[in-house]
C-alpha cells in the first residue's frame, strides 16, 4: 500500500518516525539538548547542512520532526517548523519574511494578540498594517500597496466565528503576487485546508484543539518550502523552537485529532441549535447554522463546523458577566479547544481593553460569548448554559 494513498486517519496514527534498535511500538521521547557525531568531517559536513541530520534540538529534533511532518501530511504543505506557542509561530513566521517598509493586509478580526503585534510593535520597525472588514471581501484590493508583502486571515475568527472565502484570499493572492498566510487554528486540518484554496503558509496554535486537553503550549508554521526554509533560519538563530517533550504531546495528540474533533463538533451544533431558540440569545453564529452569515462558504471550504459556537445575550455587559457567575459545570479559561466547555465573555475579559467602537468593528458586541463546546455529555453543557441564561 502507498503511504500517501493512506486515510486522514491513518497518517495521523501510523505516520512515525524510524524506530531505534529497540523497536518501541510507541515513538520515545528524545529528551536531548544536542546530537554527537562520528567523527570531524561527520561534524563538518553537518554543520554545513550537506546532510540532512539532527545537530542540535534548537534546530530539530526526532519528536518535533514527526509532529511536523504529520501536519504537512495533513495540510498538504511541503515543509513546516515547530514552535514553542501559536503566538512564536505567528511572530517568527512575520518577521523572518517582512522587511523594513513592507506592509500587510490583514482582516481586521484577528486574535488580540496578533492584533497588538500588528499595531504596537511592527510599526517600530516600519512595517504597517491595513485591516479590511472580513464581511466585505470585495475590499480587499483596494488595502493592497506597491509594498504589500502579505494578506493576512483568520477563517473562523475568534471570537466573532466570521467565515471568509479562502478562494476569494487565494485568488486574489496570486493576482498581486503576495504570501498568503491562514491562521488555521479554530478549523484544524481534519476540517480545513486553507493550501487547496491558495494559502501559502498555514499557521496553528497547536495548544488549542491540535492538542486538545490543555496541557501543553505549541505552535507551527507550515507550507512552501521556500518560505519555511526562511522561517528556519531566522528561527534556529532566534530560538523560539517547540520542546521535543511538547512536541511528543503534540504528535500524540494527533493520533485522536479526528475522533474528537467530530465529537466537539456535534456537541457543538446540538448547542448552537439550542442556544438559537434561547429567549434570552439575540442571536448565535456557528459555522453549520444555516442562520450564519457566510453558512455557503463554511460548508463549501470546511468538512465540520469547528467547536466554537459564539452567541449574544440580551442585556449586554452587565448581563454577560452575570452569565459567566452563575456557570456550573463549564470552565472561565482564556483557552479553548479543549476537552472541557470553556466560555469566555470578550467585552469584559480578552477585548476589555478596545473600545466600544473597535469591538464593534470586529463583531464583538458588550453581550458577546464564546462557548469552546467540549466533550461532555451534550445534555449536561446545554443544562448548565441554560440555568446560567435564566433570569
Amino acid at each position: 500500500m502507498e503511504e500517501n494513498n493512506f486515510g486522514f486517519e491513518t497518517q495521523a496514527i501510523r505516520g512515525q518516525i524510524e524506530r531505534s534498535h529497540y523497536l518501541e511500538h510507541s515513538v520515545p521521547l528524545y529528551l536531548t539538548s544536542s546530537f554527537v557525531f562520528e567523527d570531524a568531517e561527520d561534524m563538518r559536513a553537518s554543520f554545513a547542512e550537506e546532510k540532512e541530520r539532527n545537530v542540535y534540538s534548537r534546530y530539530s529534533n526526532p519528536n518535533t520532526i514527526e509532529f511536523i511532518d504529520k501536519i504537512c501530511k495533513m495540510e498538504g504543505a511541503e515543509a513546516g517548523f515547530a514552535f514553542a506557542s501559536g503566538m512564536a509561530a505567528i511572530y517568527s513566521t512575520f518577521a523572518a519574511l517582512l522587511k523594513s517598509g513592507d506592509h500587510i493586509v490583514s482582516a481586521n478580526s484577528v486574535f488580540g494578540a496578533s492584533h497588538s503585534l500588528f499595531m504596537n510593535y511592527f510599526p517600530k520597525w516600519n512595517i504597517e498594517t491595513t485591516y479590511f472588514d472580513i464581511n466585505q471581501p470585495e475590499t480587499i484590493e483596494s488595502c493592497i500597496q506597491p509594498n504589500t508583502k502579505i494578506l493576512y486571515a483568520e477563517s473562523p475568527t475568534n471570537p466573532a466565528i466570521d467565515i471568509i472565502d479562502l478562494e476569494v484570499l487565494g485568488t486574489i493572492a496570486k493576482k498581486h503576487n503576495l504570501i498568503l498566510i491562514i491562521d488555521n487554528c479554530f478549523a484544524t486540518p481534519y476540517i480545513q485546508q486553507p493550501i487547496k484554496w491558495g494559502a501559502d503558509l498555514v499557521i496553528h496554535s497547536a495548544t488549542k484543539l491540535i492538542d486538545g486537553q490543555g496541557r501543553v503550549l505549541g505552535g507551527i508554521t507550515v507550507g512552501r518550502s521556500d518560505l519555511i526554509k526562511d522561517i528556519y533560519l531566522f528561527s534556529r538563530l532566534t530560538g523560539p523552537s517547540l520542546s521535543p517533550f511538547n512536541a511528543w504531546v503534540l504528535s500524540k495528540s494527533l493520533e485522536t485529532l479526528a475522533v474528537r474533533v467530530d465529537r466537539h463538533c456535534e456537541n457543538a451544533l446540538k448547542v448552537a441549535d439550542f442556544l438559537e431558540n434561547h429567549p434570552q440569545v439575540n442571536k448565535v453564529k456557528y459555522p453549520f447554522l444555516k442562520s450564519h452569515p457566510q453558512y455557503e462558504i463554511a460548508k463549501k471550504q470546511m468538512k465540520l463546523g469547528g467547536n466554537i459556537v459564539a452567541f449574544e445575550i440580551k442585556g449586554g455587559l452587565e448581563a454577560g458577566r452575570a452569565f459567566l457567575d452563575k456557570i456550573k459545570l463549564c470552565s472561565l479559561s482564556p483557552n479553548l479547544g479543549d476537552t472541557r466547555t470553556i466560555v469566555t465573555h470578550p467585552a469584559s475579559t480578552t477585548h476589555s481593553k478596545l473600545s466600544i467602537e473597535e469591538r464593534l468593528a470586529v463583531s464583538i458586541t458588550d453581550g458577546l460569548v464564546r462557548v469552546s463546546v467540549g466533550l461532555e455529555t451534550v445534555e449536561d453543557v446545554i443544562a448548565d448554559l441554560d440555568q446560567a441564561l435564566a433570569l
